[in-house]
């Protein structure tokens, strides 16, 4: 049995121990904005903050989570209130498929919350770990500027 709090609301999950926090949230608590892409960790479509760190979702065991904060791409924002960073995303038409832009929205917000004006340099090697097959890293980096900007007046 583990607890922990999961966008700001208590759960107690009773799973093997060994159980990836991904499997958690979509299959047992229906948080399906954190997506299944690789599986390896390496693509970075499950990324949700642990402890207000970006981690990999499929790589996490639920075991090694009692007492943890977990935050998904759900605790970030509402359809009817969106963060100032989703709100970007939207302007800056990011999303083409939209398969990853659940771990590339939580990956950006941990690196703003880190870094109040990145630069280029900073978005990419923050954002690397995190892979678009539609290529919208231009419009990406527009949206994290233009939140940053925002958030920053």
């Amino acid at each position: 049995m583990t607890s922990l709090t999961i966008n700001d609301t208590p759960h107690v999950v009773e799973v093997e121990p060994d159980t990836p926090l991904l499997w958690v949230l979509r299959d047992i608590l229906n948080l399906t904005g954190t997506k299944y892409g690789c599986g390896a960790g390496l693509c970075g479509a499950c990324t949700v903050h642990v402890n207000g760190i970006p981690e990999r979702s499929c790589q996490v065991s639920i075991g090694d989570l009692n007492g943890a904060s977990v935050t998904t791409i759900e605790g970030i924002g509402t359809p009817g209130q969106l963060s100032i960073l989703q709100q970007e995303w939207v302007a800056c038409q990011v999303a083409q498929c939209g398969y990853c832009q659940s771990g590339q929205l939580m990956q950006a917000t941990a690196l703003l919350q880190e870094n109040s004006a990145p630069t280029d340099e900073d978005i990419n090697a923050a954002m690397s770990g995190n892979l678009c097959r539609c290529g919208s890293y231009p419009r990406l980096r527009a949206a994290i500027h233009a939140a940053a900007k925002r958030m920053a007046d």
